[in-house]
């Protein structure tokens, strides 16, 4: 890993509470991720399961969690079961944690190695009557893939038919949610260097790049500042390419005269940060591109003041989406009649704004946390409004993180990132 060693006091808050929402007479088992294989001997890089980091900080394969506060043996209350390292993995494959390595890391004094799970884990069943299980319950997941949780829900549920199996994402998508100092610090880290790789481009786009040209030009200072890339596959989307909401092929030139839409960010210590901005390619928006410009970026300045204590997500959408038709309505693409004729489930802002307008944010860039239940202080959302309107070859979307406060507007983690129009025309031809 690049990234210095986080304290492991955020592991320890975390863990404490984990078990502060467990039922009684209850386990919980959490797994890393697999290697997942290309073809040949080719893999693709490890990704440790966000669950078992948050609780453990335990950033590497084939680990295995073990939270279990009613054990008779104090000793066996929380467990780290770990591949045991060995001169030949360390000179083939580099080394793993040993065990006082992995207590410095989680703050977990019990440390066994996987050839003692089977063992341990009976003991601690004939202990328990209920065992948390965990699965992915993010509402837009896709669990095509077989993950080392699900081989190993399918086996405990095998061996064990008489336990009473229980969720544990209800209580991982209440505590991820709210974020811990140590955490918010590692996302502003993460932020910083998304600044640094836009400051790097403001002085680089001009007519005639390519697309791929400035993604590599973000990889390079973020790679160079100790990052691992990018938190999510970046969107680099000139012209009319704006209007797709997930381009990823970034293979175009940017001509003279378009405005290049950047949703990308870089990760720190596996955190994410998630910052969509919209360049002039020649340093200059034409007057009508500033008029969307500054109408999105209305829609936005308005929408972050409602991320508070309280606030509901269905009904924060609802609010901004009248934000947005009032814009609309101002730019003249839509009209008074197109209100009045809508379809309730499909309002005529939709046309120009289909999207939602934020997303929880964290270790996964949309990350999980409850939908139907009050905004809290510690919550980080993006807030991200656009307006794309394909006939003018023109998208625009503006993005930032922002931390809930107890009282008062939201915390901007990105708010040093240039966004308004003139500075950033400024900016680009200074």
């Amino acid at each position: 890993m690049k990234y210095d060693r986080i304290d492991k006091a955020l592991y320890i808050h975390n863990r404490e509470r984990f078990v502060n929402l467990m039922q009684d007479n209850a386990l919980a088992v959490f797994n890393s991720n697999d290697i997942y294989p290309v073809s040949a001997d080719s893999t693709m890089p490890f990704q440790q399961h966000r669950d078992i980091l948050h609780l453990s900080g335990v950033d590497q394969e084939e680990s295995i969690l073990v939270i279990a506060p009613n054990a008779t043996k104090p000793e066996h209350r929380e467990i780290l079961f770990l591949r045991e390292t060995n001169e030949h993995i360390a000179i083939w494959e580099g080394a793993k944690l040993n065990k006082e390595q992995a207590f410095e890391v989680s703050g977990i004094k019990t440390v066994y190695w996987l050839k003692d799970f089977d063992r341990v884990f009976k003991e601690l069943m004939s202990e328990t009557a209920f065992i948390y299980l965990n699965t992915n319950e993010h509402l837009r997941a896709d669990t095509t893939v077989e993950t080392r949780e699900d081989r190993f829900i399918k086996k405990v549920k095998a061996d064990y038919p008489a336990h009473q199996t229980v969720r544990s994402a209800p209580i991982m998508h209440e505590i991820r949610s709210i974020k811990h100092p140590i955490e918010i610090e590692l996302m502003q880290h993460a932020c910083n260097l998304t600044k640094a790789g836009i400051e790097r481009l403001l002085k680089f786009i001009k007519p005639g790049v390519w697309e791929y040209e400035i993604e590599a030009e973000l990889l390079h200072e973020f790679v160079r500042q100790r990052s691992n890339g990018f938190a999510y596959t970046p969107i680099v989307a000139s012209g009319a390419s704006a209007c797709v909401l997930h381009y990823i092929e970034n293979n175009a030139q940017c001509k003279d005269g378009d405005v290049i839409l950047l949703d990308v960010g870089a990760e720190y210590a596996n955190y994410a940060s998630d910052l969509t901005r919209s360049f002039p390619v020649n340093g200059r928006y034409t007057d009508r591109q500033k008029a969307v410009y500054n109408a999105v970026l209305r829609v936005k300045k308005a929408a972050e003041q409602l991320l508070v204590p309280g606030t509901m997500l269905a009904e924060y959408h609802k609010e901004v989406g009248k934000l947005m038709e009032s814009e609309l309505i101002d730019l003249k693409l839509i009209d008074k009649t197109d209100v009045k004729n809508q379809d309730p489930n499909w309002p005529a802002y939709k046309k120009y704004f289909m999207h939602g307008t934020s997303h929880y944010i964290g270790l996964d860039t949309h990350d999980i946390g409850p939908w139907n239940k009050p905004m809290k202080a510690g919550m980080v959302f993006t807030c991200e409004p656009g307006i794309y309107i394909p006939d003018e070859n023109l998208g625009i979307r503006l993005e930032d993180d922002l931390v809930v406060q107890e009282s008062g507007a939201p915390l901007n983690l990105m708010g040093s990132i240039p966004i308004e129009a003139d500075e950033i025309e400024d900016i680009m031809n200074s």
